[in-house]
């Protein structure tokens, strides 16, 4: 029987992507695990893996098409022995989706009218009744980005529906852990039939503020020719909508430190220049020495390594912390895991290799989403001082600035040294104002005298 390829999920966050290249034609054979596509998400390319086997019996989108929802058809697969189809011969599985998305969208009073002649009294309409139709299930609908997903090939997902198997309930043993036939029939043999679990929406995840009024359109306030037009891409587009959710719906608030990094800066040129040539060289920076200090404090005061939940507060056993990298085409945080058990030149190489490969485009989405705290360090620039928009699920991120001379004040005289100024953003449904300052002292005891780091 003909079954339907959908556009992936391949990060929990993923709404639409780009299908940038086939790797199979029609008629081709493949098997579990063969590649079929290359995927373009809004920050990395990743190979997209089949995970049942048959013949490629029709590409439905082509290569090079953007904006392809997740779990909208992209391709039919055939089961041994049947034949491909061509433009005008599209499996009857495929159509029979067509025609049930068709129907869904005629109004609901239509298609309730002739049962109102029979009943007593009308009954309010619900989702239920057009499942009662013996037409196929239309295709699932890309669920919303805080919408719980599962990962389950289609033949997986109609057995379990047919079995009455609550999918979610199912471990799978697929790639990635994605649930596949096998682990299905191991369900119907064990006896899984937990009921549907309610949807329930995450926090921060809703597409308007009640009481804000949208912005006008900046085309309305210029005349066509003063200006170029240069569309989003994809990740515009996602850093715009993930960081907009973030300033509404995350109660932010700042703290600001001033740290003397005279120390740092004398142990960071002992240790460069007593770095090894050829293989084993490496160079710190001032930013290494930074995410050891965070990864440190954040070990000191736990209360801020945590993520908020509408129901509890996820407390995070290792410092997991995002590296912000400024690419050309706009911003990536990839992440640092367990850096409170690496030493400098460890974490050095790591943030070097995760920025070559995220400019390349080559990271992979658990390389970059997830973690639990987070770094923006625009030292480099020249900045003094700014403030950073917390990257849910984080509950906090440290801006950091340009290390500098100042003037300051010593026992009674004025002297100069490196000052380098920080500030925490913090999410205050987590994070209070004196669990933020304990932070910030602890981080500053770090960064001021890096030996404390080995204690």
């Amino acid at each position: 029987m003909a079954t339907q390829i959908l556009m992936p999920a391949l990060s929990p966050t993923m709404e639409e992507g780009k299908l940038a290249k086939w790797l199979v034609k029609e008629g081709d054979e493949v098997h579990s695990g063969d590649i079929l596509a290359e995927i373009e998400t809004d920050k990395a390319t990743m190979e997209f893996e089949a995970v049942d086997e048959g013949k490629i019996g029709k590409i439905l989108v082509p290569e090079g098409t953007e904006g392809v929802k997740v779990n909208q058809p992209i391709a039919v697969l055939l089961a041994d022995g049947e034949k491909p189809g061509n433009g005008h011969d599209i499996p009857a599985a495929m159509q029979s989706i067509k025609d049930a998305v068709k129907a869904e969208a005629k109004p609901a009073a239509k298609a309730e009218a002739p049962a109102k002649k029979d009943a007593p009294a009308p009954e309010p309409v619900e989702a239920k009744s057009a499942t009662k139709t013996e037409a196929p299930k239309p295709a699932p609908q890309p669920r919303s980005a805080g919408e719980h997903r599962v990962f389950a090939s289609p033949l997986a997902k109609r057995l379990a529906a047919q079995a009455g198997i609550d999918i979610a309930a199912i471990q799978g043993s697929g790639p990635r852990g994605r649930i596949v036939k096998a682990d299905v029939e191991e369900a119907k043999k064990s006896g899984v039939k937990a009921a549907p679990k309610p949807a329930v929406q995450a926090p921060g995840r809703t597409e308007t503020v009640t009481g804000i009024a949208p912005l006008p359109d900046a085309r309305l306030f210029y005349k066509p020719d003063d200006y170029t037009e240069i569309p989003h891409d994809s990740m515009r587009k996602s850093i715009a909508k993930r960081l907009t959710t973030s300033k509404a719906l995350i109660p932010h608030f700042y703290l600001t430190i001033d740290c003397n990094i005279d120390q740092l800066l004398e142990a960071r040129a002992r240790l460069n220049a007593a770095a090894p040539k050829g293989e084993g060289a490496y160079k710190l920076s001032v930013n290494d020495f930074v995410v050891k200090a965070c990864a440190a404090a954040l070990m000191r005061v736990p209360e801020v390594n945590a993520s908020w939940t509408d129901t509890s507060m996820l407390r995070h056993k290792h410092a997991d912390i995002g590296v912000a990298v400024a690419l050309d085409f706009g911003l990536i945080t990839p992440i640092v895991f367990a850096a409170e058990t690496k030493g400098l030149v460890t974490i050095s190489n790591e943030v070097k290799s995760l920025a070559e490969r995220a400019r390349a485009k080559k990271l992979k989405p658990q390389e970059y989403e997830g973690g639990g705290f987070a770094i923006s360090n625009l030292g480099m620039f020249g900045i003094k001082e700014f403030t950073a928009v917390i990257n849910p699920p984080h509950a906090a991120i440290l801006a950091v600035g340009a290390g500098e001379e100042r003037a300051v004040v010593r026992g009674g005289k004025i002297e100069t040294a490196n000052i380098m100024s920080v500030t925490l953003s913090c999410d205050h449904r987590v994070i209070d104002g004196a669990t933020g300052a304990r932070f910030l002292q602890a981080f500053k005891l770090f960064i001021e005298d890096p030996a404390a780091m080995l204690l």
